[in-house]
């Protein structure tokens, strides 16, 4: 993304930092070195399970270049700059954020759920009205969704399950306030709110990032494309893996859409197991 000096002052008002990418640095390949070589990926497309775990056939989905963030934005509250909070200091700062309007008419911020080094993380769209009540994300009947979707893989969000962070996820919301009405974000209150995601990331240091929903990845790739024609190949995100699919609310109103959100499970599953060196047998139901 390119900033023009209008959006940098508006930016600059907010309390945002930009930083452009180095103009020379070239883009990185959706899939490198030793993250899933072709030897690899072919083989675990092919290993892959015929089924989804929703029950439908599913086809192997191309793999191609990414797109790689042409910037990083970083909010820094006015008490301290974000990217020096631990983990503490972090929710405490969402938790007291009056950043924008979405502060006057939260019950509750969403800061995130799950292991704090777990391999996995999840980034997903903005509280809605059982999130903003409960102070958890992704509950209701996306929730139920979305843990089945992991369970399918031999994942979970409750640490208490398995220590071991290979099997854990992380799950945080590009926004920690609900939107009034479940509306959409707007861009002030996406942009106020990115810093902490980023230091959320940077805290959990994972293997793979499982973007989900229009807004989740425009924020993380910078672009505008439709989901659909992001997904179904390997992103980067700061150097880290990153897979695109759907909202489990998108998918509960259109259920066929549920053979393609196995397609990227497995995909992001084969990325984690390539650049760990396992077996695409060696998973969870397998």
């Amino acid at each position: 993304m390119t900033w023009s000096d209008r959006q940098r002052a508006m930016l600059a008002e907010m309390g945002i930092r930009v930083w452009a990418a180095p103009a020379a640095e070239p883009a990185e390949p959706a899939v490198a070195g030793p993250i899933t070589p072709a030897s690899t990926q072919a083989a675990a497309v092919a290993a892959r399970p015929s089924r989804g775990a929703f029950g439908e056939a599913v086809a192997a989905p191309p793999l191609s270049r990414a797109t790689s963030p042409a910037s990083l934005v970083e909010f820094v509250p006015a008490s301290a700059d974000i990217a020096t909070l631990d983990w503490p200091a972090l929710r405490e700062a969402v938790a007291s954020c009056t950043a924008c309007a979405l502060c006057e008419s939260r019950t509750q911020t969403v800061f995130g759920v799950g292991h704090p080094q777990a391999h996995w993380m999840i980034v997903g769209e903005a509280p809605g009205e059982e999130e903003d009540r409960r102070g958890e994300p992704f509950v209701g009947r996306s929730g139920q969704l979305l843990d089945n979707m992991l369970r399918a893989i031999g994942l979970s969000r409750q640490p208490g399950e398995t220590p071991d962070p290979a099997k854990q996820v992380f799950i945080a919301n590009t926004l920690k306030c609900r939107p009034p009405g479940n509306r959409n974000p707007l861009p002030d209150e996406l942009a106020r709110c990115e810093g902490f995601l980023i230091r959320q990331i940077e805290l959990v240091q994972p293997k793979i990032i499982l973007a989900m929903g229009r807004f989740a990845v425009q924020s993380l790739l910078r672009s505008n494309s439709p989901i659909g024609q992001l997904r179904g190949r390997v992103h980067r995100y700061q150097g880290v893996p990153l897979v695109v699919t759907y909202h489990p609310a998108y998918l509960l109103r259109n259920l066929p859409e549920k053979a393609r959100a196995w397609d990227d499970l497995c995909l992001a599953l084969d990325t984690v197991e390539a650049a760990a060196g396992a077996h695409p047998h060696d998973r969870a139901g397998d």
